[in-house]
């Protein structure tokens, strides 16, 4: 098995100075950041908006520390199942694993958010802009996970199934890659079309889009993934990772009905 191989040769640790050592999880953060940053920038360059330089590494800052921050509470409130009320100096053990992408998301608004509060920047065209590029850190994020041999799928005997040092003597489906691909290429494949018209579309529509898309493809994915050992499956075949995506999937309808309601013309500041 090509897949098979190809994990076994593949070591969670970039690389090592002395005592320092760097993870590929941590370089898969650190590149979807700078390359989303990359990706708002050259996006509201094309849109005309006149955002400076400055205001968005400023913004891209403030949802770094909002993703982090809202990524481990998320997972420890909704996915600990009570280790962290028994271990709470675990809750800052960051290494040690544990983050939430719905979490992240809640987090990235509101970091986002207080910094163009704090510039005079538009919220609602910033989100658009964010969105188009969180796929990036989405494919990159699962990418690592893959790596890092996490967050596998259920048995299966495809011919792509790999078989994880962790789970067992069983081949099983690559959902992280699943999940790279959903989230991370087709994602971005649809938003930056869209992106692509000048004048751009209405505040809301890129969010909207990304919500709606993103929490069909988490709830069809879950479907082929193991869930987390601590939670098992809440109601039937649902794990927490679909009752959490439901949500978005009805705001961002709900969202991309107000957005064409409203028709708001994308702005960089607020005046």
């Amino acid at each position: 098995m090509l897949l098979n191989d190809l994990y076994h040769a593949l070591d969670p640790v970039a690389f090592s100075l002395g005592p320092f050592t760097v993870r590929w999880y941590a370089l898969a953060y650190l590149a979807g950041f700078v390359l989303a940053g990359v990706m708002i920038w050259r996006t509201q360059r094309r849109w005309g908006l006149g955002l400076s330089v400055d205001d968005v590494v400023s913004v891209v800052l403030g949802v770094v520390f909002g993703v982090i921050v809202g990524a481990r509470l998320f997972y420890v409130v909704f996915y600990g199942a009570g280790f962290y009320l028994e271990h709470p100096l675990e809750i800052f053990m960051l290494s040690h694993g544990g983050m939430s992408f719905h979490g992240g998301l809640v987090g990235a608004v509101v970091g986002g958010a207080l910094v163009c509060r704090r510039y005079g920047i538009s919220v609602p065209t910033m989100c658009d802009l964010g969105v188009i590029g969180a796929p990036i850190g989405l494919f990159f994020g699962r990418c690592a996970n893959f790596v890092n041999g996490e967050l596998w799928g259920k048995e299966t005997d495809l011919p792509w199934g790999v078989m994880f040092e962790t789970g067992g003597a069983v081949y099983r489906h690559p959902s992280q890659l699943y999940e790279a691909i959903l989230e991370g290429l087709v994602l971005f494949a649809v938003l930056y079309a869209l992106s692509r018209r000048v004048p751009p579309r209405p505040q809301g529509t890129f969010i909207g889009v990304f919500l709606a898309l993103y929490g069909v493809f988490r709830f069809l994915v879950e479907f082929v993934r193991v869930p987390d050992a601590q939670l098992g499956y809440l109601f039937g075949p649902i794990t927490m990772g679909q009752l959490l995506s439901l949500p978005l999937v009805v705001a961002g309808v709900a969202v991309l009905v107000l957005s064409h309601r409203l028709a708001r013309p994308q702005a960089g500041y607020v005046r």
